[in-house]
């Protein structure tokens, strides 16, 4: 068992959330081990790569987070079995971004109309009329106002707009006269770090027409860093202590340098101007001038090579120099502007990025031949379309992906075939060929008419209006002018309160508290209900709807999630505790693993709970006992067993604070359609999770099988 192959990853708090880039470093480390230089990922370990059997990989096409905990019930293998959860940040294109550079695969359709594409290179045409740069601006070389892109298409980007949703508080550059295509371009970038409020500004860099620096400069980010990111910013801590820079600083200095007139150029410039909170008119965007097929876009370094010839984002450097890549964008733009779009079709940048991808597989082919045997290359052979290097690489090892599926597993067409496949023929194909293949991608989809985009919003608002309903209590009846301040400090014990309200319809007052945490809501119902509270006996209840005459059975459910397996929440602490303290307090708990503070997402202070994580199931049970009623410097704590330990608590405290209330009545609207088609919704789920069982069920041991909920975008 020692030796058996495992999977070891953080299951609570920050750690809940992950990126597309982690996902892909799991998979290529489990895929090829350290034998084909692949690295042991970041955030989780693998133990014993080599006795690792295979990798199946799960797409539930067109379901997201909200589906799983819609149907939290109906997936009882999936909830009962897959111990690690995590949130994927979302991505324009998910399994385009998962696997690397986008791919253009044709499948080998079988008699069934199934898919099993062994990633087969298919010839390119060098007809230019067909570039997709010729098709969206001609031949003819034109001014640069030509290149800027248009307000629609800064709202299709996510530019920040004036006057737009979450650009309320940003600041204009006022850069508003009349562009021409004399007025200056301007090249920016910015590097970015995480932050309780999302991707922060940690240095910024300005250069002009000439590549000249204007601004290269560190920012102290308003909130306390989650990740400095240093591996592609170069930013650590260290740097940032010394700095009293501010975003507004740099903000008021980008608004005197720039004339009234300026075009700002960069590469996905709207990340720059959303992190920078600043609105510019006039803007270049260098990864949509030179997009792909169907907007795929190239990297910024691989553009810098292959259109310059420089050398840009260097291994060797810690980090990636925001002024480099600024002034790698503006030379880009101005040598579009200057050479014409037909001189850049020219370059046929989709054969060069193939051929430098061909030529690191056949780097690796050589690491993999014995000394003395060469690779010869194929100088005649023809331009192949790309592939993405995840799926090179296991083509070099002599493995073949299996990928299997009803509709496209990307935009780009991954995986596509006949659309009449059921769910059911797909995964009788799996049983059969999944253990003949090292590396497999099975696709399951509900089918097109439950995946609508209204179908999901109404979807959310049910999910939302449900945890809403589950973290509220009503308690009462009080005497008249009871002491509100000693009823909100009972209740507070029980876990952070989101609010609280006095309830004055009945004859006798009630109050109603809406709690931050499931766990708050419950342990309420279950230590307040029937105690003396502001010298009256009160009954303590959750609103009775029809969202929740399920609850007790979902709390139960909850309780024997694998995820909260060992886990449990204590609440009653005192703010002023710091985690150093409470390891020390609860050192002589036996097996205990993890200690973790739900912290405020905006303010970034912690709560007065945490949940404690244990090795055994067994210590987490002594645990809850020992700790009832225990005194931690004054305060008296309460504890039970942990139902929303993981990602979840975050999910409920985004959707809490969340803006998205426009559109409800688009979601009411629906809410009639979807009632009509959740019944089937239900019964297609539950045969979704029983393939997903009987699939798991014939894996071979130590295999990694992963179960991706992709969501709309």
């Amino acid at each position: 068992q020692e030796k058996s192959c495992r999977l070891s990853a953080a299951l609570l708090g920050e750690d809940c959330e992950i990126s597309h880039d982690q996902l892909y470093e799991l998979l290529k480390y489990a895929a090829l081990g350290k034998c084909h230089h692949a690295a042991q990922p970041s955030w989780c370990r693998i133990y014993h790569q080599s006795r690792l059997a295979g990798v199946v990989v799960v797409v539930l096409h067109g379901m997201s987070q909200v589906h799983f905990y819609r149907f939290y019930l109906q997936f009882k293998h999936l909830r009962r079995v897959f111990q690690h959860r995590f949130t994927l940040t979302p991505s324009a294109d998910f399994l385009a971004s998962l696997y690397g550079e986008g791919t253009d695969l044709k499948p080998q359709n079988t008699a069934q109309g199934l898919t099993s594409s062994s990633s087969e290179c298919v010839t390119e045409s060098s007809d230019l009329q067909s570039d997709p740069i010729i098709r969206r601006y001609g031949e003819k070389r034109q001014g640069l106002t030509s290149y800027t892109l248009t307000l629609e298409e800064q709202k299709k980007n996510d530019y920040p707009i004036k006057g737009s949703p979450g650009c309320k508080d940003y600041i204009s550059t006022e850069c508003d006269q009349q562009r021409t295509d004399s007025s200056p371009l301007f090249g920016l970038d910015c590097e970015m770090c995480l932050t309780a409020k999302g991707n922060e500004v940690t240095r910024v860099s300005l250069v002009d027409a000439r590549g000249q620096c204007l601004l290269d400069e560190l920012v102290k980010p308003e909130r306390a860093v989650m990740n400095y990111r240093t591996r592609f910013s170069g930013v650590t801590k260290k740097m940032l202590l010394p700095v009293k820079t501010r975003l507004s600083d740099i903000q008021t200095r980008l608004k005197k340098m720039l004339p009234h007139d300026a075009v700002l150029v960069g590469h996905s410039l709207n990340a720059d101007l959303q992190a920078l909170e600043m609105i510019h008119p006039s803007v270049i965007d260098t990864s949509l001038l030179f997009a792909r097929t169907e907007g795929r876009r190239f990297k910024l370094k691989f553009l810098a090579k292959a259109v310059l010839g420089k050398e840009i984002q260097c291994e060797q450097k810690l980090g990636h120099d925001p002024t480099e890549d600024a002034r790698a964008a503006l030379e880009l733009a101005q040598f579009f502007i200057e050479q014409g779009p037909a001189k850049v079709a020219e370059l046929n940048l989709e054969m060069l990025l193939t051929a430098e991808k061909l030529a690191e597989v056949s780097q690796n082919k050589a690491a993999l031949q014995p000394p003395g045997c060469g690779v010869q290359k194929q100088l005649n052979e023809p331009p192949r379309l790309c592939k993405p290097c995840f799926l090179d690489c296991l083509q070099v090892t002599g493995q073949k992906p299996l990928l299997l599926g009803r509709q496209g597993l990307d935009s780009s067409g991954l995986c596509q075939s006949n659309l009449s496949t059921s769910n059911k023929q797909i995964l009788q194909r799996a049983l059969e060929d999944v253990p003949l293949s090292t590396f497999s991608v099975i696709q399951f989809s509900l089918g097109p008419e439950y995946i609508a985009s209204h179908l999901h919003a109404a979807l959310y608002e049910k999910v939302r209006s449900k945890l809403t309903d589950m973290l509220t209590i009503y308690a009462g009846p009080f005497e008249e002018g009871f002491c509100l301040k000693s009823v909100k400090k009972e209740f507070g014990r029980c876990g952070p309160i989101q609010s609280l309200t006095v309830v004055t319809e009945t004859f006798q007052p009630y109050v109603c508290v809406q709690y931050e945490l499931l766990e708050a809501a419950q342990l309420a119902v279950e230590s307040l209900n029937g105690a003396e509270v502001a010298g009256s006996c009160i009954k303590v209840q959750r609103p009775v709807t029809a969202a929740t005459l399920d609850c007790d059975v979902l709390i139960k459910e909850l309780e024997l999630d694998v995820e909260n397996e060992g886990v449990i929440y204590v609440a009653g602490l005192k703010k002023s505790l710091t985690e150093t303290d409470l390891q020390e307090e609860f050192s002589q708990l036996k097996d205990l693993e993890t200690l973790f503070l739900p912290k405020d997402l905006q303010s970034g202070k912690h709560r007065n709970c945490c949940f404690l994580k244990f090795q055994k199931s067994q210590s987490a049970v002594d645990a809850l006992e020992a700790i009832n009623g225990w005194t931690v410097k004054g305060s008296e704590l309460r504890s039970r067993n942990a139902l929303a330990s993981g990602h979840l608590w975050r999910w409920i405290w985004q959707m809490n604070h969340s803006n998205g209330k426009q559109g409800k009545h688009i979601f009411y609207e629906k809410m009639e359609q979807l009632s009509d088609s959740e019944q089937d919704l239900r019964k297609n789920v539950k045969k979704l999770d029983h393939h997903i069982k009987k699939l798991y069920r014939s894996l071979q041991n130590n295999t990694l099988c992963i179960v991706l909920f992709p969501g709309l975008n």
